[in-house]
């Protein structure tokens, strides 16, 4: 009984050792901050996911999202008045040029 006690007592201990740093996961904020790991991070997670962990390549994706979409701040308002151009009414008409006079015949001599 006592040898069930001490090897489980062992088997504990060891499992809550230190975590491996080859397993810790970057955030994703300092990821977004620093796109040279990133482009890192996620060749590695292309070339072998499984090495890499789930929750890292997931942590890869978002902070690609977040530097794609943007971090969610203000979105895009139009300008009070378009701009002016060729395909709004108040333009100035372009003069349309006159159609070429009818070809005459000529007299053969």
């Amino acid at each position: 009984m006592n040898r069930i006690f001490i090897v489980s007592a062992v088997l504990l201990l060891a499992a809550c050792g230190k975590p491996d740093p080859s397993k810790t996961i970057e955030s994703v904020e300092s990821l977004v901050a620093n796109p040279e790991r990133l482009r890192e991070l996620r060749a590695a997670c292309k070339a072998d996911h499984a090495k890499i962990g789930d929750a890292q390549c997931n942590a890869v994706a978002e902070a690609t999202r977040r530097r794609f979409f943007g971090s969610g701040g203000p979105k895009y308002t139009p300008p009070a008045s378009p701009p002016g151009g060729f395909w709004q009414e108040d333009a100035p008409k372009a003069a349309s040029p006159a159609p070429p006079a009818p070809a005459t015949p000529k007299d053969s001599p």
